[in-house]
Protein backbone atom coordinates (compact mmCIF):
# COMPACT_ATOMS: atom_id res chain seq x y z
CA UNK A 1 0.00 0.00 0.00
CA UNK A 2 1.40 3.37 -0.98
CA UNK A 3 1.32 6.43 1.22
CA UNK A 4 -1.37 9.00 0.46
CA UNK A 5 -0.14 12.30 -1.10
CA UNK A 6 -1.61 14.26 1.81
CA UNK A 7 0.17 12.20 4.44
CA UNK A 8 3.46 12.40 2.55
CA UNK A 9 3.13 16.18 2.27
CA UNK A 10 2.50 16.49 6.02
CA UNK A 11 5.57 14.39 6.79
CA UNK A 12 7.65 16.49 4.44
CA UNK A 13 6.48 19.65 6.21
CA UNK A 14 7.36 18.14 9.59
CA UNK A 15 10.81 17.10 8.37
CA UNK A 16 11.42 20.57 6.94
CA UNK A 17 10.51 22.10 10.29
CA UNK A 18 12.88 19.68 12.03
CA UNK A 19 15.69 20.54 9.60
CA UNK A 20 15.16 24.26 10.10
CA UNK A 21 15.20 23.87 13.89
CA UNK A 22 18.46 21.90 13.91
CA UNK A 23 20.13 24.37 11.54
CA UNK A 24 18.98 27.29 13.67
CA UNK A 25 20.27 25.66 16.85
CA UNK A 26 23.70 24.98 15.33
CA UNK A 27 23.88 28.16 13.26
CA UNK A 28 26.11 29.11 11.54
CA UNK A 29 28.05 25.85 11.57
CA UNK A 30 25.49 23.31 10.37
CA UNK A 31 23.59 22.67 7.17
CA UNK A 32 20.64 20.29 7.11
CA UNK A 33 19.59 18.79 3.77
CA UNK A 34 16.45 16.76 3.10
CA UNK A 35 16.51 14.29 0.19
CA UNK A 36 13.52 12.61 -1.45
CA UNK A 37 14.60 9.00 -1.93
CA UNK A 38 11.94 8.27 -4.55
CA UNK A 39 13.11 11.04 -6.89
CA UNK A 40 16.73 11.17 -5.65
CA UNK A 41 16.51 14.97 -5.41
CA UNK A 42 17.16 17.63 -2.78
CA UNK A 43 13.81 18.92 -1.51
CA UNK A 44 14.90 21.18 1.36
CA UNK A 45 18.08 22.95 2.51
CA UNK A 46 18.44 24.77 5.84
CA UNK A 47 21.44 27.11 6.23
CA UNK A 48 22.97 26.35 2.86
CA UNK A 49 26.72 25.74 3.22
CA UNK A 50 27.21 23.39 0.29
CA UNK A 51 25.78 25.70 -2.42
CA UNK A 52 23.34 23.04 -3.53
CA UNK A 53 19.98 23.96 -5.03
CA UNK A 54 16.51 22.49 -4.62
CA UNK A 55 16.01 19.81 -7.22
CA UNK A 56 19.70 18.89 -7.41
CA UNK A 57 20.47 15.23 -7.83
CA UNK A 58 20.98 13.59 -4.45
CA UNK A 59 23.47 10.92 -5.57
CA UNK A 60 22.19 8.63 -2.84
CA UNK A 61 21.55 5.84 -5.31
CA UNK A 62 25.11 4.69 -4.74
CA UNK A 63 24.20 4.19 -1.10
CA UNK A 64 20.97 2.37 -1.88
CA UNK A 65 22.06 -0.82 -0.15
CA UNK A 66 22.92 1.02 3.05
CA UNK A 67 20.04 3.47 2.89
CA UNK A 68 17.47 0.72 2.66
CA UNK A 69 18.90 -1.41 5.45
CA UNK A 70 20.09 1.13 8.05
CA UNK A 71 18.45 3.89 10.03
CA UNK A 72 21.51 6.12 9.93
CA UNK A 73 24.88 6.38 8.23
CA UNK A 74 27.87 8.05 9.81
CA UNK A 75 29.21 10.22 11.18
CA UNK A 76 31.57 10.49 8.21
CA UNK A 77 33.82 13.23 6.88
CA UNK A 78 33.86 15.02 3.56
CA UNK A 79 35.32 18.16 2.03
CA UNK A 80 33.15 21.20 1.30
CA UNK A 81 33.48 23.29 -1.88
CA UNK A 82 35.53 25.92 -0.02
CA UNK A 83 38.00 23.40 1.40
CA UNK A 84 36.46 23.27 4.85
CA UNK A 85 36.14 19.86 6.44
CA UNK A 86 32.60 18.72 7.14
CA UNK A 87 31.40 16.02 9.50
CA UNK A 88 28.10 14.50 8.37
CA UNK A 89 25.45 12.03 9.41
CA UNK A 90 22.54 10.80 7.29
CA UNK A 91 19.31 9.53 8.85
CA UNK A 92 16.74 7.52 6.92
CA UNK A 93 13.12 8.59 7.50
CA UNK A 94 10.43 6.04 6.76
CA UNK A 95 6.79 6.36 5.80
CA UNK A 96 3.94 4.82 7.79
CA UNK A 97 4.60 1.47 6.12
CA UNK A 98 8.28 1.35 7.06
CA UNK A 99 9.50 2.18 3.59
CA UNK A 100 12.46 4.61 3.35
CA UNK A 101 11.04 7.90 2.12
CA UNK A 102 13.45 10.74 2.93
CA UNK A 103 17.08 11.08 3.98
CA UNK A 104 17.98 13.82 6.43
CA UNK A 105 21.64 14.85 6.21
CA UNK A 106 23.26 17.02 8.86
CA UNK A 107 26.53 18.58 7.69
CA UNK A 108 28.56 20.17 10.48
CA UNK A 109 31.41 22.50 9.59
CA UNK A 110 33.88 21.80 12.39
CA UNK A 111 36.80 23.71 10.90
CA UNK A 112 36.21 26.48 13.46
CA UNK A 113 36.58 23.89 16.22
CA UNK A 114 39.83 22.69 14.70
CA UNK A 115 41.08 26.26 14.60
CA UNK A 116 40.15 26.71 18.26
CA UNK A 117 41.89 23.44 19.15
CA UNK A 118 45.04 24.46 17.28
CA UNK A 119 45.02 27.87 18.98
CA UNK A 120 44.68 26.26 22.41
CA UNK A 121 47.40 23.73 21.66
CA UNK A 122 49.71 26.54 20.63
CA UNK A 123 48.86 28.57 23.71
CA UNK A 124 49.49 25.66 26.07
CA UNK A 125 52.68 24.40 24.44
CA UNK A 126 55.06 23.53 27.24
CA UNK A 127 58.01 24.52 25.06
CA UNK A 128 56.87 28.16 25.21
CA UNK A 129 57.31 28.27 28.97
CA UNK A 130 60.51 28.66 30.93
CA UNK A 131 61.09 27.95 34.59
CA UNK A 132 60.39 30.82 36.94
CA UNK A 133 63.68 32.59 37.65
CA UNK A 134 65.05 31.63 41.06
CA UNK A 135 65.48 35.27 42.02
CA UNK A 136 61.78 35.97 41.46
CA UNK A 137 60.66 32.82 43.24
CA UNK A 138 62.88 33.62 46.20
CA UNK A 139 61.26 37.05 46.59
CA UNK A 140 57.68 36.01 45.78
CA UNK A 141 56.43 34.91 49.18
CA UNK A 142 52.89 34.35 47.90
CA UNK A 143 54.16 31.96 45.23
CA UNK A 144 56.18 30.06 47.82
CA UNK A 145 53.13 29.78 50.08
CA UNK A 146 50.97 28.58 47.17
CA UNK A 147 53.54 25.99 46.12
CA UNK A 148 53.91 24.58 49.62
CA UNK A 149 50.16 24.71 50.31
CA UNK A 150 49.16 22.73 47.22
CA UNK A 151 51.98 20.25 47.69
CA UNK A 152 50.70 19.67 51.23
CA UNK A 153 47.14 19.18 49.94
CA UNK A 154 48.16 16.79 47.16
CA UNK A 155 50.22 14.67 49.52
CA UNK A 156 47.11 14.17 51.68
CA UNK A 157 44.60 13.94 48.81
CA UNK A 158 42.72 16.95 50.10
CA UNK A 159 41.00 19.86 48.37
CA UNK A 160 41.32 23.39 49.66
CA UNK A 161 37.54 23.87 49.65
CA UNK A 162 36.92 20.78 51.79
CA UNK A 163 39.36 21.34 54.66
CA UNK A 164 38.09 20.75 58.19
CA UNK A 165 39.05 22.99 61.10
CA UNK A 166 41.68 20.47 62.19
CA UNK A 167 43.13 20.31 58.67
CA UNK A 168 43.41 24.08 58.56
CA UNK A 169 45.18 24.17 61.90
CA UNK A 170 47.62 21.48 60.75
CA UNK A 171 48.25 23.38 57.55
CA UNK A 172 48.90 26.66 59.36
CA UNK A 173 51.33 24.84 61.64
CA UNK A 174 53.08 23.32 58.61
CA UNK A 175 53.26 26.73 56.94
CA UNK A 176 54.75 28.17 60.12
CA UNK A 177 57.46 25.52 60.17
CA UNK A 178 58.14 26.35 56.53
CA UNK A 179 58.70 29.99 57.45
CA UNK A 180 55.66 31.21 55.54
CA UNK A 181 54.80 33.81 58.16
CA UNK A 182 58.08 35.67 57.74
CA UNK A 183 56.58 37.64 54.86
CA UNK A 184 54.68 40.86 55.41
CA UNK A 185 50.91 40.39 55.23
CA UNK A 186 51.32 36.62 55.21
CA UNK A 187 48.77 36.22 58.02
CA UNK A 188 46.11 38.06 56.01
CA UNK A 189 46.93 36.22 52.82
CA UNK A 190 46.77 32.76 54.40
CA UNK A 191 43.56 33.66 56.23
CA UNK A 192 41.97 34.65 52.91
CA UNK A 193 43.23 31.60 51.03
CA UNK A 194 42.04 29.17 53.72
CA UNK A 195 38.81 31.11 54.36
CA UNK A 196 39.69 31.58 58.01
CA UNK A 197 39.44 34.45 60.41
CA UNK A 198 42.60 36.50 60.74
CA UNK A 199 42.45 36.19 64.52
CA UNK A 200 42.32 32.38 64.24
CA UNK A 201 45.45 32.33 62.11
CA UNK A 202 47.24 34.55 64.65
CA UNK A 203 46.11 32.22 67.45
CA UNK A 204 47.51 29.12 65.69
CA UNK A 205 50.79 30.89 64.90
CA UNK A 206 51.08 32.11 68.49
CA UNK A 207 50.63 28.53 69.72
CA UNK A 208 53.40 27.40 67.37
CA UNK A 209 55.70 30.01 68.87
CA UNK A 210 54.86 28.73 72.35
CA UNK A 211 53.25 31.98 73.30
Amino acid sequence: MSSSPGAAARRLTNYQTLADSMARLLFPHAEVVLHDLATQTVVHIANNLSRRKLGDYSALGELAGDVYTQCSLGPYEKLNWDGRRIRSITSVLQDEHGKPEFALCINLDYSVLEQARDALNLFFQASRMVAQPDALFRDDWQERINTFLHGWLQARHLAIGGLSRDHKRELVEALYREGAFDGRSAHDYIANVLNMGRATVYKYVKACRGG
